[in-house]
């Protein structure tokens, strides 16, 4: 009887010693440079016509970096701008952002990486994040907190955890501000905008 198991024994044993062994851990998200996933990344913003008519716009093409020290650089195509609406489209792009003459708007931001460096995967951690964001050559500091999940070896989700509000007059703006509300009929367009973001990042 004890001889019919011990195949059965020997089974059991060379299973459980599989399963008890422990998986390597993944490199640290400091080992190596980080790219956009564009296709899989957002930014998006809310402008308010008239006073009460909120609609949400979005940017389709992102691209950028962040390098193994915390060098965060993220290119936003103004042109990809998408508000729902053809004929708005292109009065922002023409218009509001010029991107003829500025195709694009560069968020700059330097991240400690030590905060992320031993998150493992299905892990998250929240961290204040301050940064520059340059829209036609003039820059502008912004403050909102992130939270960076790691759903992957290499691949890495950043949410804004609250909008960063944008004020087009600190981008000298409201004059091209001015002639969207004109064209559009409108009594106002709020002159401050919420942005919010969700960035993916692949290694």
């Amino acid at each position: 009887m004890i001889a019919s198991f011990r195949p059965l024994i020997a089974g059991a044993l060379v299973l459980a010693a599989g399963c008890s062994e422990t998986p390597a851990d993944p490199p640290a998200l400091t080992d190596g440079a980080w790219q956009v996933d564009s296709e899989a990344s957002r930014l998006s913003y809310v402008s308010v016509k008239a006073g009460e008519i909120a609609e949400t716009n979005r940017f389709e093409r992102l691209t950028g970096s962040v390098s193994p020290s915390g060098d965060a650089v993220i290119e936003i195509d103004l042109s990809s701008v998408d508000t729902g609406v053809e004929i708005r489209d292109e009065r922002m792009r023409d218009i509001f952002f010029e991107v003829a003459s500025n195709p694009s708007a560069t968020v700059t931001a330097d991240i400690d990486p030590s905060a992320f460096e031993v998150l493992g995967i299905g892990e998250s951690v929240t961290q204040p994040l301050e940064g520059t964001l340059s829209v036609r050559g003039i820059d502008a500091p912004f403050a909102t907190d992130v939270t960076v999940t790691r759903v992957g070896p290499d691949r890495v989700l950043a949410v804004s955890d609250e909008p960063i509000i944008v004020e087009a007059g600190r981008y000298d703006l409201i004059d091209r501000l001015g002639q969207l509300q004109e064209l559009a009929g409108l009594p106002s367009i709020t002159p401050a905008v919420p942005v919010t973001f969700l960035l993916a990042l692949e290694r």
